[in-house]
């Protein structure tokens, strides 16, 4: 059974009235696991989406990207998508009850803010109430400020971004201690690793950029040595 058949079936729970929370509780264990963090993204996207008061076909082309939908799911990702989008409840409500579900798992959440920050730069701009919204999101996971910060360094291209906020490291952390940050990162980055967590193989590419930043950030380190 593909995770978007799976998805289907939490869809048609949602459009019973079920409630998010109620489906949440289905999705628990792996496989199941994947379901959740896929409806988790897409549903706090579209949230994100009102943040700046438009949806861009860019947005919705994103969620292609990261989870390669099939012509015949559209569908029911579009169909998560709206009642998100429509649901009275804050966006507070749902990142409350996604990080109970996954709060076990910071590297869960952690990957599930990354695909949020793949979607808000989707349209090439980063709306500051985009930042406040995944600003007030980590908060409620419970993610500390600076870690958040080092996934904003990753992901929103300033003119020269700090390579110590990349890795999460400060420029008085010994040498040595950058080096085990940067490796145990990479490690963590690892596809396998990242199907162990529960993440559906679609997301993983979400990693190559990761990837990509924090291999930049340990060789401008090492250069300025």
């Amino acid at each position: 059974m593909s995770i978007w058949t799976r998805i289907a079936t939490a869809v048609s729970a949602l459009t019973k009235g079920e409630g998010l929370s109620s489906v949440f509780d289905k999705l628990r264990s792996p496989p199941e696991r994947s379901v959740a963090f896929t409806i988790a993204v897409i549903a706090l996207g579209a949230k994100m989406a009102k943040a700046d008061g438009r949806v861009t076909r860019d947005e919705v082309t994103a969620f292609r990207e990261v989870f390669h939908i099939p012509e015949d799911q559209e569908g029911n990702a579009a169909q998560v998508f709206n009642l998100a989008r429509q649901d009275v409840a804050g966006f507070e409500t749902y990142a409350e009850r996604i990080g109970t579900m996954f709060s076990a798992d910071a590297n869960m959440l952690c990957d599930l803010l990354e695909g949020l920050f793949h979607i808000a730069l989707a349209d090439g701009e980063y709306h500051p109430k985009e930042d406040d919204f995944l600003h007030q999101v980590s908060r409620i996971f419970g993610m500390p400020d600076r870690q958040f910060k080092t996934l904003r360094a990753r992901f929103v291209e300033d003119a020269d971004p700090d390579p110590h906020d990349v890795l999460g490291v400060t420029p008085d952390t010994p040498l040595e201690d950058i080096r085990k940050a940067w490796r145990d990162q990479v490690r963590d980055s690892h596809p396998d690793r990242m199907m162990a967590r529960g993440l559906p193989e679609e997301a993983i590419k979400m990693a190559e950029k990761r990837l990509i930043a924090l291999n930049k950030a340990w060789e401008d380190i090492q250069e300025a040595a």
